[in-house]
C-alpha cells in the first residue's frame, strides 16, 4: 500500500528532524572544533544562526565551549530548550529572524552549516543576514557558512537521504531538488520524512525554495560587506586542514569569512 504524506513542515517535528540528522552529528561538531582552532585562536563564545533542533549546540556545549543559537522555528527553540536544560548544559536559545537579529555579545565564531543561509530568498535578506553576523562577529572572528552552490548548466534533479533510529523509532528523510533557474535563482526543493514506530507510521511533505548562488554570485555578496573578507572554503568533508577553491572543485561548500 502506497505511504501517504500530509503537508506537515518537518520544522514542526523536531524530535524526528533531530534523528534524522543524528548521525553528522559527532563529525559537524569535530569540524567545527578544528575550525575554531584554527581561525578563532583567541577564544570566545559561539553563535549559531538557525540552530533548529540544538544538535550542534549540545554537541559544542559538552566540549566546554559557550554557545548561543536562535531559530525563527518556536517549535524548533522549545524542543532545543528542552534537550539542553534535561542535560544540564545550558547555553543560550532565543527565536529570531536570520535577516534581522541583535546580538547577545560578541563572538569569536558563527557558524551555519546546512544550507539555512539559502532560505533567505531576496538579496536583501541575504545581505541583511551577513550584516547582522559581521556584527554580531568581534573584530577577527569568523563565520563558517555551508551551503551548497548551483551549477546552472547541470539541469539533473539531484537527492539525498538520511537515516537515524532512537530507541525504537526510526526515522528516514529523502530530500530531493528540482534544478536551479538562473533567471529567478530559485530551486525548488521537496523533503519526504517517515517515522516508523511500534504502533504507527507518521509522514510528512515539505516544500520549499531556496535562493541559489554560483561562486561568482556569492562572491559578489560578500563584497558588499565590507567587515568581511574571504580567507578560505573547505567542503564537507569536514577536513579542517584541507582547503579548496570555491566552486572548482566542489559545489558543497564551507565558506569561513573574517571580520576585520
Amino acid at each position: 500500500m502506497a505511504q501517504r504524506y500530509e503537508l506537515v513542515d518537518w520544522y514542526q517535528l523536531p524530535r524526528y528532524y533531530d534523528i534524522a540528522f543524528a548521525s553528522r552529528n559527532k563529525a559537524e561538531v569535530d569540524f567545527l572544533e578544528s575550525l575554531y582552532e584554527r581561525y578563532a585562536n583567541r577564544g570566545g563564545a559561539i553563535l549559531e544562526p538557525a540552530c533548529g533542533s540544538g544538535r550542534l549546540m549540545e554537541g559544542l556545549l559538552r566540549r566546554g565551549y559557550e554557545v548561543h543559537g536562535f531559530d525563527l522555528g518556536p517549535a524548533m527553540v522549545d524542543y532545543a530548550r528542552e534537550r539542553l536544560d534535561a542535560r544540564g548544559l545550558g547555553g543560550t536559545l532565543w527565536t529570531g529572524d536570520m535577516s534581522d537579529f541583535k546580538p547577545r555579545k560578541r563572538y569569536a565564531l558563527a557558524h551555519c552549516l546546512v544550507s539555512s543561509f539559502k532560505y533567505l530568498l531576496t538579496e536583501k535578506a541575504a545581505l541583511a543576514h551577513l550584516q547582522c553576523v559581521a556584527a554580531s562577529l568581534r573584530k577577527g572572528g569568523v563565520y563558517v557558512l555551508g551551503f551548497h552552490l548551483s551549477d546552472y548548466a547541470d539541469q539533473r534533479r539531484d537527492s539525498e537521504d538520511h537515516r537515524g533510529s532512537r530507541g525504537r523509532t526510526k526515522v528516514s528523510c529523502r530530500i530531493d531538488s528540482e534544478p536551479p533557474n538562473r533567471k529567478t535563482r530559485l530551486e525548488t526543493l521537496r523533503s519526504r520524512l517517515v517515522v516508523k514506530m511500534p504502533t504507527r507510521t507518521l509522514a510528512s511533505e515539505t516544500n520549499w525554495k531556496f535562493r541559489t548562488y554560483d561562486e561568482k554570485q556569492f562572491l559578489r555578496l560578500v563584497a558588499k560587506v565590507p567587515d568581511f573578507e574571504h580567507v578560505a572554503t573547505h567542503n564537507f568533508s569536514y577536513k579542517a586542514d584541507e582547503e579548496i577553491e570555491l566552486g572548482e572543485e566542489d559545489l558543497d561548500s564551507v565558506v569561513i569569512l573574517r571580520k576585520r
